[in-house]
């Protein structure tokens, strides 16, 4: 992986329990799901297919407004999210890390909320791995 592409990890667990064991850890974290997005529904709805895919967006105020206060462009990236989606028989889970997203909106002076956000992004996705 390079510096600043999408982590993806391959999850243990089926897309729905996936799904839900990410949700529940957002929320044990005392973080906020904002919306679940079922992208391949949105797809059949336009007469498309697509695979299992649901984008989940969440994140914690507290973290994301010191941000987004400096620097109001990074709403464009914020709240976090994590893509699901199933794929040759596994259910991956992906995200960009918060270190990439700050280097693109060249953030400085962060450093230690840019790996605590790092460090929670794993501690999450670890959730289904």
């Amino acid at each position: 992986m390079s510096e600043g592409r999408p982590v993806v990890k391959v999850s243990r667990f089926p897309y729905r329990e996936t799904l839900e064991r990410l949700s529940q850890a957002i929320s044990a974290s005392g973080s906020t799901v904002f919306a679940m997005i079922d992208q391949s529904a949105a797809a059949a709805r336009a007469g498309l297919t697509l695979r299992p895919t649901t984008l989940i967006v969440f994140g914690n105020p507290a973290g994301g407004t010191p941000f987004m206060a400096d620097e109001p462009l990074l709403g464009l990236d914020l709240p976090l999210k994590f893509l699901v989606w199933e794929e040759e028989g596994s259910v991956r889970v992906a995200y960009a890390p918060m270190s990439g997203i700050a280097r693109r909106y060249d953030v400085s002076g962060k450093d230690a909320q840019i790996a605590g956000i790092d460090g929670a992004l794993a501690k999450l996705s670890a959730a289904v791995e």
